[in-house]
């Protein structure tokens, strides 16, 4: 199949982007990478009568410290993220998820933005901006706001963007001394989405989990953050780590959703295998630990 007929517009300033919007509502769409929107209207998924590129507004590329925290622009490619020297010494969880996306054309063309408000359930980045306590920045007709990654996605390409927003930018804490991270993932082969993966984070203190955020994708309608698996590690002495408890937990906590290959159960299943084994490679590597 082919995109049916629409109009293309390359904008400049936010301003003209925002007298689009309000001239065709929800018939102009937002372009950034392409990644996901074009295979979309190739099958007609998606209808857009005005294809918005934003590859022109100002403050949308680039990576940077701030201070406490990296603010990545929504415009970044994959391929700008895995080679950001900054993301490997702060947050080096973005940098590791980025070789598990897809094939190096897809990395090498689509954004850190438009993955994000696709909101793909298998996909990497809303778990690992989850897993990272991660804000995603926004503007719109309104001014801007910033959103807990945790509140943004809220369903299967669904996310708290209202009509005439776009995501500017997506703002990381840097990683605190004793910090570990790990991403993996269960695929048919390398490059399909996901069956089930993890980003999890693990902040050590004193040989000690101090504090634990474990982001499940590729399982459930959404990325979603496993609390109670979560809590379950807090407290526990890295070196004796028992993720029985964070297995069980998450079992009872999330409510997996069938795809084409995987049902349920079957889901429950293989985010139990890989949350044993992405610990166990964790507490691995806690001699690499961050700081």
């Amino acid at each position: 199949m082919k995109a049916a007929p629409f109009d293309y517009v390359r904008v400049s300033c936010f301003e003209e982007m925002q007298e689009i919007f309000a001239a065709h509502g929800d018939d102009a769409q937002v372009i950034a990478g392409g990644q996901s929107l074009i295979p979309a209207m190739a099958m007609r998924m998606a209808r857009p009568s005005v294809l918005l590129d934003i590859a022109g507004l100002p403050g949308l590329s680039g990576i940077e410290d701030t201070g406490d925290a990296i603010r990545i622009g929504a415009m970044a490619r994959y391929v700008d993220l895995r080679e950001s020297a900054l993301l490997a010494t702060h947050v080096p969880l973005i940098r590791d998820a980025v070789a598990l996306i897809a094939h190096e054309a897809i990395r090498s063309r689509g954004t850190i933005g438009g993955n994000l408000a696709h909101a793909d359930p298998a996909s990497e980045m809303p778990a690992v901006v989850q897993a990272l306590d991660a804000r995603i920045d926004i503007r719109g007709p309104e001014g801007q706001r910033s959103v807990p990654a945790a509140e943004f996605f809220l369903g299967t390409y669904a996310v708290d963007l209202a009509p005439g927003e776009i995501i500017v930018s997506v703002t990381v804490p840097k990683a605190p001394a004793g910090r570990l991270s790990g991403i993996q993932e269960f695929v048919r082969r390398s490059g399909d989405y996901a069956s089930a993966g993890g980003a999890f984070v693990l902040d050590v203190e004193n040989g000690r989990i101090a504090a634990a955020r474990l982001a499940c994708f590729g399982v459930c309608d959404r990325a979603v953050l496993a609390e109670q698996a979560a809590a379950t590690l807090v407290g526990q002495e890295l070196a004796a780590l028992d993720p029985e408890p964070a297995v069980k937990a998450l079992a009872s906590e999330i409510e997996p959703t069938a795809d084409l290959h995987n049902g349920p159960a079957t889901k429950r299943h293989l985010i139990g295998v890989l949350t044993k084994r992405l610990l166990a490679d964790m507490v691995s590597r806690s001699g690499k630990a961050h700081g």
